[in-house]
């Protein structure tokens, strides 16, 4: 048996102090969502118990989509550089970023240059990446694009959809569970028009052509599991988490996932096991267990 834990959207704080010529566009809009509620939201004493919670169960490989800092200063992928080298190596976790570590275009080089070495695949390649950990094939995306004010969309584009589509044809051919992992999710919920993934019949697409074992995401902040059409009217699982930080709010309290993945005569079982904090109460506790195969 293979354990692959996930979680998401770490928002690390404190946020540092920005200079003057930071703050201007979407960075004055954050800045100000920031320090009017979203640091009561994003705290660092639920990341430090949820990561405790997590090494404790010795997962065989972590993986986690997006949103480690909040406004893309450069004095926050700095810090998350040392959040990440601190919570692990780059071969035991596989990152893909989210809109907030895009915030601005100004940012996008923060984390290509301090987490590159989480955000490549084995040959070294960059999005769409393939990484190899056990029988797992992991492919990261990014959807992370920097946005208009008030936007949170993601876009995967044409180039980045036509390589992944390759290697998971690819992939088809061997005996290894394919893991998906992005930022937005790529399924439709309700009042999502402003964060939504732009491209997401271009994905839904790609898996129902080619197929996948798990796509996991963030972003949403909510615990959700949804499936998506692969080959053959297969269900393919999609699974996101709430932030990995955060205290409620308007999602839901910080939780992270254990998948744990193994054989299962010619198939692949996959059951989920999430645990995390409740709404009443201070403990991690499990919250849901379910199988994810077998739909």
């Amino acid at each position: 048996m293979y354990v692959l834990a996930h979680l998401s959207d770490p928002h690390l704080g404190p946020l540092p102090r920005p200079r003057a010529r930071d703050l201007a566009g979407k960075r004055v809009l954050g800045f100000y969502n920031w320090h009017r509620s979203r640091k009561n939201i994003h705290r660092a004493e639920a990341l430090a118990a949820i990561v405790a919670d997590l090494r404790a169960h010795k997962p065989d490989h972590i993986a986690l989509t997006g949103d480690l800092t909040n406004l893309s200063l450069p004095a926050e992928f700095e810090a998350a550089r040392a959040w990440l080298d601190a919570f692990g190596s780059p071969d035991e976790i596989t990152v893909v970023p989210g809109n907030h570590d895009y915030y601005v275009q100004r940012g996008e080089h923060g984390p290509h240059t301090l987490w590159s070495d989480f955000m490549r695949g084995d040959d070294g390649g960059t999005f769409p990446f393939l990484r190899r950990r056990g029988p797992l094939a992991i492919i990261g995306l990014s959807s992370a694009v920097a946005t208009a004010p008030f936007m949170a969309t993601g876009l995967l584009g044409r180039p980045q959809l036509e390589k992944c589509a390759l290697l998971l044809a690819r992939l088809a051919s061997e005996d290894v569970f394919r893991v998906v992992l992005i930022h937005h999710p790529p399924v439709r919920t309700p009042g999502d028009r402003f964060k939504r993934l732009i491209d997401t019949e271009g994905f839904r697409s790609m898996v129902r052509a080619h197929g996948a074992d798990l796509v996991l995401h963030g972003h949403d902040h909510v615990h959700s599991v949804s499936y998506i059409e692969g080959p053959a009217g297969a269900r393919i699982p999609v699974a996101g988490v709430p932030s990995a930080s955060s205290t409620g709010g308007h999602g839901d309290p910080a939780a992270y996932n254990l998948f744990r993945i193994e054989k299962d005569g010619p198939a692949w079982r996959c059951e989920a096991t999430t645990r995390g904090f409740r709404r009443t109460g201070s403990e991690i506790v499990p919250i849901a267990t379910r199988n994810l195969t077998g739909h």
